[in-house]
């Protein structure tokens, strides 16, 4: 069956186009009217735009390319399978929920608050998105060139690589497993706690209180920057080309630096006969009691 064009229309109504397959539609105006394209599977949307809530809820099979999410058509794309948009812009909150399968290229989130949650095998290529809460929960993840700026992202992410990506977002990777970050630049304070398996490998960090309280934790050839009180309680192979300003009671492991500028080591809460500190300079030692 051939598809249904649909070309410069403007829908008002709720539900417009619910329940249909075998779409393409140009250049047309989704306006007041929630839920246009709810239940819809393969749809092609070119130029459209989108003014009000729920436009694309329980689809299969969606492109949009040069469209645009206006403000108010938040949690627009929700428990939709077989998502691609590219080259377009996205205004609203709290898009991308529960979807498996979202691919996002050349895509701007200017309000990206709880966006992408519980999304699984998403793609992500020169993406920018500043909101808080962005990918909470979501598994299996492709990430390149991603530029976030908001706080608490990647909660509870599940099998993750990022590459190429900066990321200034406080509280990023809390609680997740299986993450590998490359060639990336990430600014924020607590990054990474009560993470599992989080491996950061050329990158550039910035964190008070960072990569604490994380169950293999591995770094190669990174910088730490105006890094502080790092790797409390974390079983750590770290290999950093920096200085550190200070490190505070790591839980075992190796730690490789040319200087630590502080070394806190507090016995009643470190065991120094599982961490190994391989440093050539150490600016300032100090023990139990002493104030950090």
């Amino acid at each position: 069956m051939n598809p249904r064009e649909i070309t410069q229309q403007r829908f008002t109504d709720e539900r417009s186009l619910f329940g249909q397959s075998g779409l393409i539609i140009r250049d047309t105006i989704f306006d007041q009217g929630e839920s246009p394209l709810k239940e819809c599977k393969d749809v092609e949307l070119h130029g459209c735009m989108f003014r009000y809530k729920y436009p694309l809820w329980y689809g299969k099979n969606i492109h949009a390319d040069h469209t645009s999410w206006f403000d108010m058509a938040r949690a627009g794309v929700w428990y939709t399978d077989q998502v691609e948009v590219t080259d377009s812009l996205i205004a609203a909150p709290k898009n991308f929920r529960r979807c498996d399968g979202v691919t996002l290229k050349n895509v701007t989130f200017t309000n990206a608050e709880e966006t992408l949650w519980q999304c699984k095998h998403v793609e992500l290529d020169h993406v920018q998105a500043r909101g808080p809460y962005f990918a909470m929960n979501c598994s299996d993840l492709e990430v390149t060139d991603l530029t976030l700026d908001g706080n608490y992202s990647f909660d509870g992410v599940k099998n993750a690589v990022i590459r190429h990506s900066t990321l200034m977002t406080k509280d990023a990777f809390w609680n997740t497993e299986n993450v590998t970050v490359l060639d990336s630049f990430i600014s924020g304070e607590y990054l990474g706690w009560n993470a599992k398996n989080l491996t950061l490998e050329n990158c550039t960090i910035e964190s008070l209180q960072g990569m604490c309280y994380i169950e293999n934790l591995v770094m190669k050839n990174c910088k730490l920057l105006n890094t502080t009180l790092a790797f409390e309680y974390s079983s750590v192979d770290a290999e950093i080309t920096s200085t550190v300003d200070s490190v505070l009671n790591p839980g075992s492991g190796t730690i490789r630096a040319p200087k630590i500028d502080r070394l806190i080591i507090e016995k009643d809460y470190c065991d120094e006969g599982k961490v190994k500190i391989l440093c050539d300079e150490i600016g300032q030692r100090k023990e139990v009691n002493d104030e950090l």
